[in-house]
């Protein structure tokens, strides 16, 4: 690990984060640097609007913020060492006499991921300004991550209380994907810049990469969710779990299907603790998971885009049943309905290693008829660290696939296999003028990391030609 340990997180920070879902750390003393960022942005924004994705190369400075070591070094302890940066990034203009916005989850830039608590992506957040309560500061709903739901999207009406992150100039917040959030009313007479960006990890966790000291973590009493925080915790340390088979107690099965969603959320869970449950858990996420197809791709509020559903509890319990689990859910990637074969893989992804046995499987489910099948398994082969010859004729031909979101899931897999990739290279090529701007990035990445003398020449050909010029501007073309 490069970063120094004094910059990594403390186990009472990943706890932290794990339970309320964000954390805020605060850049060194750089002023000077903040205030030309905000210079910077006011320019772009008077003179070009807001250039959405393009903002960092229009404001190269951005980067100093993100490499500042106390950054590096939470975002490390979260995604660990090779996490990326994701081409998708945007800058919030919250202007005086602004209503604010209503709670919503974000999209993840249109690729299809189901939510899971076990996170892969965080939100950053950056003010280059100093920003008080009065100036729509961004708010959070805490320790609301893991759940589809909450009383109302309508602030008027919200009965969670929220949290407002305020701060100095060059905080920067890192939040679960899944965070429940908004912009509040901008009742000042100043502007609110908001530098939103997106981090991703490209490996499941191998062991704690943060300033790691007790192996042991009891959730607090006024955690809702006890068992899902330690199964994250669990999860972060890397540790496998084989299938437990500790008694279930007095839990009642018809909790998987409460109205109150904390209820089925600790049912599941419970459940999880005895490998007798499995048969039980995969017949109620088949059910929940055949329920909720009408709600797979609505555009509500924590999918806003209709492209990041939220499994179901028992869908998520399952997930850290680890080999126990495998077979009855390798049934359920063979089943009639698209949308259950599509939840299985997703489990199947979330378990990581523990999930080898079904690499073969899988392999077949690359070929499935549905893209979102094809996608989730892809992107459990990934997870699962799956490389073989067995298994890379597979990806190979999914990078030519017909759906972008396949296409996607191919490149990241190869981000992960080093050489074995070079048979790639020129499908990979291909992808670099993809009609998806995502897959441009994602297709050079697995070039980068590929590493062999012809990926590399390719990379470099394609950057020359597109490469960006930041002083470039309407008022300054040559």
């Amino acid at each position: 690990m490069t970063t120094q340990s004094n910059h990594l997180l403390s186990d009472a920070q990943i706890q932290r984060f794990i339970l309320d879902g964000y954390i805020t750390v605060q850049t060194d003393a750089i002023p000077e640097t903040h205030g030309r960022i905000y210079d910077e942005i006011e320019t772009v924004f008077d003179s070009e609007g807001n250039v959405g994705n393009n903002i960092l190369p229009r404001v190269p400075r951005i980067q100093q913020v993100f490499d500042q070591p106390v950054v590096r070094g939470a975002l490390t302890s979260l995604l660990g060492p090779d996490y990326i940066m994701n081409p998708h990034r945007h800058c919030h203009l919250n202007p005086p006499g602004s209503s604010g916005q209503s709670w919503h989850k974000d999209c993840y830039v249109f690729d299809h991921n189901i939510r899971h608590p076990r996170f892969q992506w965080v939100l950053a957040f950056y003010y280059p300004q100093d920003t008080t309560i009065d100036m729509g500061p961004s708010g959070v709903i805490p320790r609301m991550q893991n759940y589809k739901t909450i009383s109302d999207p309508n602030p008027e009406e919200t009965r969670e209380p929220g949290y407002a992150i305020c701060g100095d100039a060059g905080i920067v917040t890192l939040m679960h994907f899944d965070s429940w959030h908004r912009a509040n009313p901008n009742v000042s007479d100043n502007k609110r810049y908001m530098l939103k960006f997106q981090f991703t990890r490209l490996r499941e966790p191998e062991g704690p990469t943060w300033n790691h000291r007790d192996e042991v973590w009891t959730p607090p009493e006024d955690d809702a969710n006890p068992a899902v925080s330690a199964d994250v915790w669990k999860w972060m340390r890397g540790e496998t779990v084989n299938g437990r088979s500790e008694a279930t107690g007095d839990v009642k099965e018809e909790g998987l299907f409460d109205e109150d969603e904390c209820v089925r959320i600790n049912t599941a869970y419970a459940l999880a603790n005895d490998r007798t449950s499995i048969p039980l858990l995969v017949d109620a996420m088949r059910r929940e998971t055949l329920a909720s197809i009408e709600d797979t791709t609505a555009k509500t509020a924590d999918n806003a885009h209709g492209t990041n559903p939220t499994p179901g509890a028992a869908a998520r319990a399952l997930s850290t049943m680890g080999a126990a689990a495998i077979h009855p859910l390798l049934e359920a990637l063979e089943d009639d309905h698209w949308w259950v074969r599509a939840m299985a893989a997703d489990v199947l992804a979330r378990m990581g290693p523990a999930a080898r046995a079904a690499v073969f499987i899988l392999v077949e489910k690359v070929g499935d008829e549905h893209w979102w099948v094809r996608r989730n398994a892809l992107e459990a082969l990934r997870s699962i660290g799956a490389d073989s010859g067995e298994v890379m004729p597979a990806v190979f031909r999914a990078v030519k696939d017909p759906d972008y979101r396949v296409r996607r899931n191919a490149a990241l897999l190869l981000c992960n296999v080093g050489e074995k990739g070079d048979p790639a290279v020129d499908d990979l090529v291909d992808v670099l003028g993809d009609e998806n701007r995502y897959n441009r990035f994602y297709a050079g990445l697995a070039l980068r990391r590929i590493g062999t003398r012809r990926a590399r020449k390719a990379l470099i050909d394609e950057l020359f030609t597109a490469r960006w010029c930041a002083v470039t501007t309407a008022d300054d073309l040559y």
